[in-house]
């Protein structure tokens, strides 16, 4: 699992942002005291640092520059500057990407994952997505536009099924030979009952378009 730091002082953005962060699967420290960022941010370890710019006691440039004599750590500034002189000096000093505010949490999340990637060659393989949809195998949880719901086991499969071939239609038969072992006689009402679950659960997140059924073949994630 990856570290993030977060260094921000406007309280209400911090939190919004780790629980955002936490919610896809990151693990996320929110420092709140800044009289020892410098020493703070480094003991952690981190795989990826967010940082603001204006800060209390030293500014974000200040503390980019101290952390790149130290660390090679992927280092996002995200800030309510938004001229190209603030841009230019952040990446001169040594950072990664730079972000203005406000931001779209799913493009902030996109270039998060990029540089995770291209830095550190880790790639979320414990998470899935469709569209604004992320589907995380590790604790079976699926979110949509900031939205959050719990997924059963068979409903796990059948989202992770559908995605993986999303575009494609799957029969049914594939996805019972899928879920449940083809040697073991399962109802086939079983599989109708979870895809309807699975599309209330998604409905309920706001998606509104999710789960089709094309009669006679199978379900299709368009």
């Amino acid at each position: 699992m990856s570290k993030i730091i977060i260094i921000e002082d406007t309280e209400k953005i911090r939190e919004e942002l780790k629980i955002f962060l936490i919610r896809y699967g990151y693990e996320v420290v929110a420092l709140t005291n800044f009289e020892n960022i410098l020493h703070d941010t480094l003991k952690e370890e981190p795989n990826l640092i967010l940082l603001d710019i204006n800060l209390p006691v030293t500014d974000g440039y200040y503390i980019c520059r101290e952390i790149r004599k130290k660390s090679a750590v992927p280092i996002i500034v995200v800030t309510s500057r938004d001229n190209e002189m603030d841009e230019l000096m952040s990446m001169n000093l040594g950072a990664d990407d730079f972000i203005t505010k406000p931001y779209n949490t799913q493009i902030l999340l996109a270039r998060i994952e990029n540089i995770l990637r291209r830095v550190h060659g880790i790639t979320n393989q414990d998470t899935i997505a469709y569209n604004n949809l992320k589907l995380n195998l590790l604790n079976g949880s699926v979110t949509y536009n900031d939205q959050k719901a719990e997924l059963t086991k068979n409903e796990i499969k059948i989202l992770s099924c559908l995605i993986k071939n999303k575009g494609k239609i799957v029969s049914r038969d594939d996805l019972m030979d899928f879920m449940w072992n083809a040697d073991v006689f399962v109802d086939d009402n079983n599989l109708s009952v979870n895809v309807t679950r699975l599309r209330k659960k998604l409905e309920g997140l706001g998606m509104k378009d999710n789960v089709e059924t094309r009669r006679g073949l199978g379900y299709i994630l368009p």
